[in-house]
């Protein structure tokens, strides 16, 4: 099967009420432990790609990578996605690349910080569907501000060390903290005005590790916002960004083998589960990855310091993002699902 857009994913898990977990990679050893946990889930799959993971494995090398999977997994559908594109510019070179879907994020002017308008967000947007759509592309867009809802130490995660990568730290807003939310009318204006073929919208969650310092409820992370979006958007694909749970174990994990990381909590699945009942079809998964492949390799370096081959170290790191890529491909309700989707 070749690779497939994202309207033909969302599309079916709409149809039979699951989500589809969409994962960040940026080499090899990521794309080969997705592609062995959809295989061994019969799960379709979303693959995506930051500017960072772009600028980081240089798009050649990622192309090829993705079609590497697509052959060696020829029952999988997959879908190739830019994640957060910047500016049409950015989400044309994805298309130019192979890229089946892209995200145009005009909810940011192009420097990927500053809040844009609506009218700012509708005209980049409106702009890169139309390119899009014509080569048979799916667009994802983004209408409010992802960011925490919490009030949270200055100290409690690092500053980022890349700003224009999609996959950093956020500081939550000190004042006025739900301003960032998605207004539900608007989204459904914005729907309207643009034809995107899935909607981003903004709950209360962060990119990265350190996105609430409890376990997140109603005043952290507002799910009713997604509930009355479903209500007046019934029709379209909503995507939840930042949903990454941050297991405990993968924290014990990381500090037992010498890694320094704050105590944090991340977006429970059972909340993803009730943003899947109402309309949520892409959910977006990278730090639980991230800290998997990070506490074997520390595990390696610590009880093997002799170690020196990157196979002793990679194969382990894979094996446990795969664990990951299963449990939430599972909990998600997309296993199952990949010879069911026709092209």
């Amino acid at each position: 099967m070749p690779l497939v857009n994202l309207r033909t994913v969302l599309d079916h898990a709409a149809a039979n009420s699951y989500g589809v977990a969409a994962f960040n990679v940026n080499n090899m050893e990521q794309i080969q432990a997705i592609m062995e946990a959809a295989n061994e889930t019969e799960s379709p799959v979303i693959v995506q790609a930051s500017r960072g993971a772009r600028s980081y494995s240089q798009d050649n090398y990622l192309r090829h990578l993705m079609l590497a999977a697509v052959e060696l997994y020829p029952h999988i559908p997959v879908v190739m996605h830019q994640d957060h594109g910047n500016s049409p510019k950015t989400c044309i070179s994805a298309m130019d690349n192979g890229f089946t879907s892209v995200m145009m994020d005009g909810s940011l002017l192009e420097d990927a910080k500053t809040p844009a308008d609506y009218d700012y967000n509708v005209k980049v947007t409106k702009e890169v569907v139309a390119l899009a759509h014509a080569k048979g592309v799916s667009v994802e867009g983004e209408i409010g501000t992802l960011g925490s809802l919490e009030h949270k130490e200055p100290s409690a995660a690092p500053k980022a060390a890349e700003p224009h990568d999609a996959d950093l730290e956020q500081e939550p807003e000190p004042e006025g903290a739900m301003s960032h939310l998605t207004d539900p009318e608007e989204a459904e204006r914005f729907v309207a005005d643009t034809k995107v073929d899935a909607l981003a919208v903004a709950i209360g969650t962060s990119h990265g590790a350190y996105k609430f310092t409890r376990k997140p409820d109603g005043d952290i992370l507002a799910m009713n916002v997604i509930e009355e979006i479903h209500r007046r958007l019934p029709n379209t694909h909503l995507v939840m960004h930042g949903s990454s749970s941050v297991p405990q174990e993968l924290q014990d994990e990381i500090r037992k083998y010498g890694g320094k990381m704050n105590q944090t909590w991340g977006v429970p699945v059972e909340e993803i589960q009730r943003g899947i009942k109402h309309g949520v079809r892409k959910i977006n998964v990278d730090t639980d990855n991230r800290m998997a492949m990070t506490g074997a390799i520390r595990k390696v370096f610590s009880l093997t310091p002799e170690k020196f081959d990157p196979r002793d170290y990679l194969k382990p790191a894979r094996e446990a993002m795969k664990k990951v890529c299963i449990d939430r491909m599972v909990a998600f309700g997309q296993a199952g699902h990949a010879r069911k989707i026709k092209v």
